[in-house]
This record gives structure tokens, C-alpha cells and sequence, in this order.
């Protein structure tokens, strides 16, 4: 009966409803988590009697599918199957005590189940992204997120511009750096004319040299030299002599053949760091410093030669043990509103801020500076390609996905998590240009206050009967505080996963990232339910109460729907004095034309 009741009560839930008719991606989410759910529920309960046989690797394997599909879905689908994961092994502890297994029997589920639950699950997720970079191979929109090496692997877009470019970097090389950062934007090593202000806005002094930035797009003042510090040639040797880790060189601006120097000068926003210019000698006792030792972060060994796009470098200064670092602040006015590079000292540990690769390379055979000009201006050879193995395509894509974070932190929407269990917030999702017709992401709240209620009744109850339990006093049978148990695992354990982890996220929170685990809120409320009925309401009388205070609750989650239905659906419009009344939270933003 009460799993009936409540079994409405998700089609009447009006946050599912609206999130599901802007086929949006938590709906689908929900299907595979839950999906995985029964599918495991369904091969459980097939253990004792039906090991091995075609219905009990149906769900196992329907289980390793839905939870790969899941988190294929969105990250937040590995929540799920780490709990099912956690349930499975658990399971399987308890396999081991039984006696009545053997030892081959034993490995033959744990096989089974690893290859359902992991090696397929992961087999399947690999094929996602197979096909997705099969298909997906030309160049895009937001290609600049991906590091140069990806980028040179797609076709079009960078690809047209390094193709044919000599992968080791030469003593002469003629060459763009770019951060490997990438934020607060993509941008690359740059130099212009221009010096930085004698003094800054606070009186705090320069040393008035050419300043170096960091420019978020292609220009020809991007263009740096490698030279070989003990020779005066600006062009590659025959045969070519290549930059290895820890050689020391200098790194010569192409246009104003400046050479990039650091030193004990504050930085213009970075007091605490060096400034980094190009140098100019004003004969003013500030001699030149502008030895840098190569260092590949990602090398193999320590003769590592390095190379286009794919060796991910520091420049460390020689004077000063200074990492040439993107500080991310952007420069005043005079700056040209371009990225602050500075000089940022060792000690203050490593970050990608100071890692920088090669991105457009050439072998620069102009030693007169006229003639170098041109080349600079000219674009690069294209004759082979450069491909990234699909491993390394998917281990970067994998790492976006974790990393990469909206910098606008601050919507109108946005809210804590805090703010979900008690849904102190909504989501406008649609106004209608005229009417008074608009969509909210507002969830039933009697069905939500429910969920809370059902999960503290749980909690309560759980830690009564253990506290008992520990007294040798125990008031359910034992097959009845297994499925109690059970029950708990799957949907506290699910709310708790698919919750809790966003205290530790650093990003923009909304209210729809909770629906997963509402969901499995929700479902706990016929437990409980069955649970009272069951062990709790002993006599008729009382039996007969409880039923008749189910069907006043879901006619309270029925009427709730119906009020809150013109703004899940859309229609019919509401007038002014409509919608405020639907204004149950002063915390709400309900959408109020002026008239």
C-alpha cells in the first residue's frame, strides 16, 4: 500500500517533472543511477537460489551497464557506482563466511563480479570517449581550454599552423610560448615597445624597462629567439644543435631583439615577486640578467631534448632561482589591460602557472633583423602532423573535466547546498515575453520535508535498534533489521554520495545538482513507512490511524502539484496577485512583471 502511495509521489514531484521536460541532463542521470540501483536489488536478491544462471548475469551485467552510462552521463554518476561498489564488496565479505561455499566458488564470483562491475563498466566508458574523439576530430569553438598538443591533433585550427613544424627546439629556433595554465585565459609570452611606468600609481618605482606580458592572442610580437648564450648567431647551425634539460640559454625578443631578463625589482602588481622585462641598457649600473635554465617538467630522463608542443617546460632564472610564472593579474592602462608575468621564486612551490611549451616553431635562418622580420611575419611550413595517442586525448579530457571551473562564480541562481534541504531557492528556467507564463525549478514541498522527516525518522530509529542490539535486546527479527539495513545502505548511502561531496567543491553550485539525491530521499519514504506500520503500529486501531494519515499526506503532495503546476508546466499564465501567492519562501524569486 505505501509503496503504491509514494510510488506517485515522484510523478508528482515537480522539480523532477520541469528538469525532465527541458530534457536536461539530471533526469537522465537519475534513470541510470536508478536503473543500476534495481539492477543490482534484482541480482541480489537472485544469490541464494539462482547463482550462474542467465536472469543472475542479466542484472549483474544491466548493473555494470547502467552505472558506466551513469557516469558517462555526468561525473556525478561515479558517486552512485563507488556506493554500489562499496555495496558489492561488502556483500561479498560476507560471502566469504559462509562456509558453504568453496574456495573455486568463491573466485568464480569474485571474477564475475569484477568483470561486470569494473572491467566492463570501464570498457564502456573508454568507448565513449573512443567514439566521441573519432567522430569529433575537426577543430572548434573552445579548442583554446586544451593544451597545444591536443589542439595540433585535430584537424584545422592550430593543425593548419604547426603541422611541419621541427619538433626538436634548436639553439637559432625561432618560437611561441604559451602558459600551460590556460586561466584566466589562454595566452603567450609577449613583448612590445613599451616600457613599464618609472613609477606606478602607489609611487612604488620600475626599472623603467620593456615590458613583458602575457597576450591572449596570436600576434607576431609573441615570436622569441633561443640563442646559445656564448655565440652572437641568431640562426639555426647545420646540423642543428638541440636544447636539452638544465642547458642554459637566452631568450631574445624577434621584433625589438630584446633580450627577456628578471631581477631584485618588484613586480608592477606582484610586489612580492620579480618584475620581468626586456632588457635596455640605460648605463645606470643595472647590468643584465638574462640566463635561463631550461628545465623539462615532463621529461623521462635528464638529456631529455626539448620539444615542440609536447615538452611542458620551466625557465628558472640563473642569477636568481626566479620561475618565470603567470601571475593571472591584469596589467593597468599602460599595460594594455595584458597578463602580468613575473619572476616568482622556487621556493614557493611548483604550479602550472609556471610551466610553459612551445607551440609555433620554426629554424630561423635570417641573421639580419630586416630580414627576420619577414620571416616572423610568415607563416610556418605544413607538410606532416603531429597525433596524440587516444590515451593521452582522454586522460586530458578527463582532467578538464575535473578541473576546469566557470570563472564566473557569482549567478542569480546560484545557491549553497545548505540552501537545497529545505529549497530556500528556485531556478527560473523560462519567462514568456508577454504573459505571465514561466517555468521554475521548484521542487513538492511537502514531498521534500517528507524526505528530510523520513531520513531523520531512519537515522533515529537505526541508532535505537543498535544501541538495543548492543544490550542483547533485539526487537525486529533478523531478516527484517537486514532489509532495514539493507535499505539504508542503498538509500541514505545514495543521498549521502550524491550530496554531501559538494561542500568540497569549489565551483557554482545550483539547486538541480541535488535532485539525485532527493531522489534517493524520497525513496526512503516508503521504507520507513512499512517500517511503522509493520513493527510499530501493533493493534488494528492503530493500523487503521496510520492509513487514513497516508492518504491525507499524499493528498497534501497531490494538492501541493496541482498549486505549483502552472509554473512546472508553463501554463495556464497567472496574473500578479497568482504568482505572489505562490510565493511561499520570501527566499524564492518568482518573476513579477512591472505594470
Amino acid at each position: 500500500m505505501f509503496s503504491n502511495f509514494v510510488s506517485l509521489s515522484l510523478p508528482t514531484e515537480n522539480s523532477l517533472i520541469t528538469q525532465s521536460r527541458f530534457m536536461l541532463l539530471e533526469s537522465v542521470l537519475i534513470f541510470f543511477i536508478l536503473l543500476a540501483v534495481l539492477s543490482y536489488l534484482k541480482f541480489y536478491n537472485l544469490q541464494r537460489h539462482s547463482s550462474f544462471s542467465g536472469s543472475w548475469w542479466f542484472w549483474l551485467l544491466l548493473t555494470g551497464v547502467a552505472c558506466s552510462c551513469a557516469v558517462g552521463v555526468k561525473y556525478m554518476g561515479l558517486f552512485t557506482y563507488l556506493l554500489l561498489l562499496a555495496i558489492a564488496g561488502l556483500h561479498f565479505w560476507h560471502m566469504i563466511g559462509d562456509q558453504n561455499l568453496s574456495n573455486v566458488s568463491l573466485m568464480c564470483h569474485l571474477l564475475a563480479r569484477g568483470l561486470a562491475l569494473i572491467i566492463i563498466p570501464v570498457a564502456m566508458y573508454l568507448s565513449f570517449f573512443y567514439v566521441h574523439l573519432t567522430l569529433l576530430y575537426r577543430s572548434g569553438p573552445h579548442d583554446q581550454i586544451m593544451t597545444s598538443a591536443f589542439q595540433a591533433s585535430l584537424e584545422g585550427g592550430l593543425a593548419r599552423i604547426t603541422q611541419g613544424q621541427p619538433l626538436e627546439v634548436a639553439y637559432g629556433s625561432q618560437i611561441t610560448l604559451r602558459n600551460v595554465l590556460g586561466k584566466p585565459m589562454q595566452c603567450w609570452l609577449h613583448s612590445h615597445t613599451n616600457t613599464y611606468p618609472i613609477r606606478y600609481e602607489n609611487g612604488r618605482g620600475s626599472s623603467h624597462q620593456q615590458q613583458v606580458t602575457c597576450y591572449p592572442f596570436k600576434d607576431v610580437n609573441n615570436w622569441w629567439i633561443v640563442k646559445d648564450p656564448g655565440m652572437q648567431q641568431l640562426v639555426v647551425s647545420n646540423p642543428p644543435r638541440p636544447v636539452r634539460h638544465g642547458h642554459i640559454v637566452q631568450l631574445v625578443h624577434g621584433i625589438t631583439t630584446r633580450y627577456l631578463n628578471t631581477h631584485d625589482v618588484a613586480a608592477p602588481l606582484s610586489p612580492h615577486s620579480q618584475e620581468v622585462s626586456c632588457y635596455i641598457d640605460y648605463n645606470i649600473s643595472m647590468p643584465a640578467q638574462n640566463l635561463w635554465r631550461v628545465e623539462i617538467v615532463n621529461r623521462e630522463s635528464d638529456t631529455d631534448v626539448w620539444k615542440t608542443i609536447l615538452s611542458e617546460v620551466r625557465f628558472v632564472h640563473v642569477n636568481t632561482s626566479a620561475v618565470l610564472k603567470l601571475s593571472g593579474a591584469s596589467l593597468p592602462e599602460w599595460g594594455y589591460r595584458q597578463l602580468e608575468v613575473v619572476g616568482e621564486k622556487l621556493s614557493k612551490g611548483y604550479h602550472q602557472s609556471m610551466v610553459w611549451n612551445v607551440e609555433e616553431h620554426r629554424y630561423g635562418k635570417s641573421q639580419e633583423q630586416k630580414e627576420r622580420e619577414v620571416e616572423l611575419h610568415s607563416p610556418t611550413q605544413m607538410d606532416i602532423s603531429k597525433n596524440l595517442s587516444f590515451m593521452a586525448k582522454f586522460m586530458e579530457l578527463q582532467w578538464k573535466i575535473l578541473t576546469l571551473k566557470n570563472e564566473d562564480t557569482e549567478h542569480k541562481y546560484s545557491s549553497s547546498a545548505l540552501d537545497w534541504i529545505t529549497m530556500d531557492t528556485n531556478i527560473a528556467y523560462w519567462l514568456h515575453p508577454t504573459s505571465g507564463a514561466q517555468i521554475h525549478l521548484l521542487g513538492n514541498v511537502v514531498t521534500w520535508a517528507s524526505a528530510n522527516i523520513a531520513a531523520l525518522v531512519y537515522t533515529c530509529l537505526s541508532l535505537w535498534y543498535l544501541i538495543r542490539r548492543r544490550r542483547k535486546i533485539y526487537d525486529l527479527p533478523e531478516d527484517a533489521w537486514q532489509l532495514w539495513v539493507s535499505a539504508g545502505e542503498i538509500c541514505v548511502g545514495g543521498w549521502a554520495v550524491n550530496y554531501l561531496p559538494f561542500f568540497l567543491m569549489e565551483k557554482t553550485l545550483f539547486l538541480y545538482h541535488y535532485l539525485p539525491a532527493v531522489t534517493f530521499q524520497i525513496l526512503l519514504i516508503p521504507i520507513v513507512l512499512q517500517h511503522l506500520s509493520d513493527h510499530l503500529c501493533r493493534s488494528l486501531l492503530l493500523k487503521s490511524m496510520f492509513s487514513a494519515l497516508i492518504v491525507a499526506w499524499f493528498s497534501s503532495v497531490y494538492f501541493v502539484y496541482c498549486t505549483f503546476r502552472p509554473v512546472t508546466y508553463g501554463e495556464p499564465s497567472l496574473s500578479v496577485t497568482e504568482l505572489k501567492d505562490l510565493r511561499w519562501k520570501d527566499s524564492w524569486n518568482i518573476l513579477i512583471r512591472k505594470q
